[in-house]
């Protein structure tokens, strides 16, 4: 190898300026080699440690090239700097999945619009979407006029059951649904999101077209942007599962569960096979095919969510595969655990349900459906009473959060007959006291107490509710229907009276009108000629004279045309009016004064039906006990007689023809035949 020249080895011992180091980390910068720009930061830095600039570069450059945890060990090694570093540091944290950490790192800081961002995600990662709604409204006043925030704001007013307020936030972000401004826009994923809003207004043909138009823009926006086919499939997974749930909502379970089975079994071709689903949308595919197929195939249906669970030694120990966790809402979650704890039980592993629910209380502790779950385990066992104490016991440590939880206290009591438990736990949610599905549920448990005041007070509060009520689809005339049918079964004549009187003047119903009259005239005759009067008369009522009606002894069947008009006689009327009496004709020798024992109530049944019928028994004597094979006597008597008929009717015969099975004459017959 020559030797190097002495102008080279002089260039190669001057050292680089700042400056140049500098104009190239912003060259690699503009390029996107963050790995290089990171590189050459670490240079600066050697020339002038402690440069705020290329630390800051140097960590972004790594977190741009996903090296999460070399990104915290520059921010760790420069902790001794007055760098602020607290924003990167919550973003690494955020990508960690440690979004409590993150969150903390945030408190305090300006809010400025990349802090709300960040923030606002970590808090929709949580779960916490009332206030990650705060956060983006607080967002909207720096008025950024961009896509992907008007998109992640619908997605967490959907995810924050608040999907009736989409459209009116729509129209105040200016957003476009139709199809040319969301082809403009190539934004499928706002289409997607309108479409989960009105599917939880539950506008499911709307959002079916608004689903079908998100897939065909995200068709064309991927194939422009040279993807593959199986690739266009994987990204537009989500859209995919959410137009089978749409299906299913519609009663087309069949296609919808030939969509999941598609998504979940296939695969793309060699020599790299995997699933055309990304993991978020195969756990959706897979929870609702379960819930479709109910206790249909639990065997095949606990072995596909079992792909989705890695497995682990430690006890009550939870973890999906592939940081899932974090890509799942807290509500995808909650389906997910119950199909598992569900399909348990359907296949008999109480002792894993047990388990399975004991690490669900401990993950999910603000959450009402462990709880649940553990009641269903409990039923599953028939410990009713226990399951019941789970209920009630976390009803009373949250009132405020226990709407379920008494409904399904409320089912399981009524299940075992625990009629009292289960009325006060109806009782006890005071939203639906007025719903007719609860009222009738509450009288027909107080009946089963056997207090009818309690009844009837639960549909006068009822009614009274309705009467106060401003509300448009109101109830009243059917409570006050089956409240006046409800008191006229149980004896409060007067009470039904009135009702059936205010459905009158309120609605003016001929079954109303009806109702009064009839119930009228057991309490008030006057009342009840007076509304009688209102009734429409029946066509074909006016000649009938009522009097003479009631007279009649009542109809009867006569076959063919009759004339009705039959003039009796009065005398034969007299002698059909006269009875004889007759003297009673007593048994020969029968002397009434002395009657004796009374006669056996069974004389007229047959013997063999009376109480003392003892049957004869058999002539165990006839039994012929042997071998297998054996013939008793009468079998043999019989074919003895059948033998004999058979040749009788043999000989009979004009033609007989010849038998083997006949008897041949022995010699000395036929010697003495030859003789005579």
């Amino acid at each position: 190898m020559p030797p190097k020249s002495k102008a080279a080895a002089a260039a190669a011992a001057e050292p680089v300026s700042v400056e140049d180091l500098f104009t190239s980390l912003h060259r690699h910068i503009q390029a996107g080699d963050s790995l290089q720009a990171a590189k050459v930061a670490d240079q600066v830095l050697k020339a002038a440690p402690g440069d705020e600039d290329a630390v800051r570069c140097k960590v972004v450059a790594l977190i741009k090239a996903e090296k999460i945890d070399e990104a915290l060990a520059a921010m760790r090694a420069a902790e001794r700097l007055p760098i602020d570093l607290s924003y990167y540091k919550a973003y690494c944290y955020y990508r960690q999945n440690k979004l409590q950490e993150a969150l903390d790192l945030l408190r305090g800081q300006e809010e400025t619009v990349a802090v709300l961002q960040l923030e606002s995600q970590i808090l929709y990662r949580l779960g916490r979407m009332n206030d990650c709604m705060n956060s983006f409204e607080k967002l909207q006043k720096f008025k950024i006029d961009s896509m992907d925030l008007k998109i992640n704001i619908i997605a967490a007013l959907v995810a924050a059951g608040r999907a009736s307020e989409v459209q009116a936030t729509m129209k105040a972000l200016k957003v476009d649904l139709t199809t040319r401004a969301l082809r403009d826009a190539r934004s499928f994923e706002l289409a997607y999101n309108s479409a989960c809003s009105l599917i939880e207004n539950k506008k499911y043909s709307e959002a079916k077209e608004q689903l079908d138009l998100a897939k065909r823009i995200g068709k064309e926006e991927l194939m422009v942007e040279d993807y593959g086919e199986y690739d266009i499939e994987y990204e537009l997974a989500p859209v995919s599962a959410q137009l089978a749930y749409v299906q299913q909502l519609q009663g087309q379970s069949q296609e919808a569960m030939q969509t999941y089975v598609y998504m979940i079994n296939t695969k793309t071709p060699e020599p790299d096979p995997s699933p055309i689903a990304d993991t978020s949308s195969l756990a959706v595919a897979t929870t609702n095919l379960i819930s479709l197929r109910g206790t249909k195939e639990t065997a095949d249906s606990l072995k596909k969510l079992d792909q989705l669970i890695e497995k682990s030694t430690a006890p009550n120990r939870l973890q999906l595969i592939e940081s899932l966790d974090f890509k799942l809402s807290p509500r995808q979650k909650e389906a997910l655990y119950s199909a598992r704890v569900l399909l348990l039980l359907h296949t008999n592993k109480i002792d894993q349900a047990h388990e399975l629910v004991s690490a669900l209380i401990g993950i999910f502790r603000d959450s009402v459906f462990p709880v649940l779950l553990q009641a269903a385990v409990h039923v599953k066992e028939k410990n009713v009473q226990k399951a019941e104490e789970v209920l009630r016991q976390y009803a009373d440590k949250h009132p405020e959060n226990s709407k379920g939880v008494l409904l399904a206290l409320a089912q399981i009591a009524a299940n075992a007959n625990h009629f009292q438990l289960a009325a006060d736990s109806l009782s006890k949610i005071p939203d639906i006291q007025h719903m007719p599905a609860t009222v009738a549920t509450l009288v027909a448990l107080k009946e089963r107490l056997g207090d009818s005041n309690a009844a009837a007070s639960v549909l006068d509060s009822a009614i009274q509710w309705w009467k106060n009520s401003m509300t448009e689809d109101t109830k009243l005339d059917v409570f006050i229907r089956e409240a006046a049918a409800f008191k006229l079964s149980h004896g409060r004549d007067e009470e039904a009276c009135l009702l059936y009187e205010e459905l009158v003047k309120s609605h003016g119903s001929i079954e109303a009108l009806a109702g009064l009259v009839s119930t009228a005239a057991r309490t008030n005759l006057e009342k009840a000629e007076q509304y009688e009067k209102k009734l429409k008369p029946l066509p074909g009522l006016k000649g009938v004279d009522v009097e003479s009606l009631e007279k009649t002894s009542g109809a009867r069947h006569v076959e063919g045309p009759q004339d009705m008009k039959v003039d009796v006689p009065e005398e034969v009327k007299k002698q059909k009016a006269k009875k004889r009496k007759r003297k009673p004709r007593y048994p020969k020798g029968f002397d009434p004064a002395n009657p004796g024992p009374p006669p056996d109530p069974e004389r007229w049944l047959p013997r063999r039906e009376r109480s003392s019928y003892r049957p004869k028994r058999k002539d165990k004597r006839a039994q012929v006990r042997g071998a297998q094979g054996a013939v008793t006597r009468e079998t043999a008597a019989a074919n003895a007689s059948g033998s004999s008929k058979g040749s009788q009717t043999t000989s009979s015969s004009k033609a007989p023809a010849a038998n083997s099975d006949q008897p041949k004459a022995s010699n000395k017959s036929r010697k003495k035949k030859s003789r005579s």
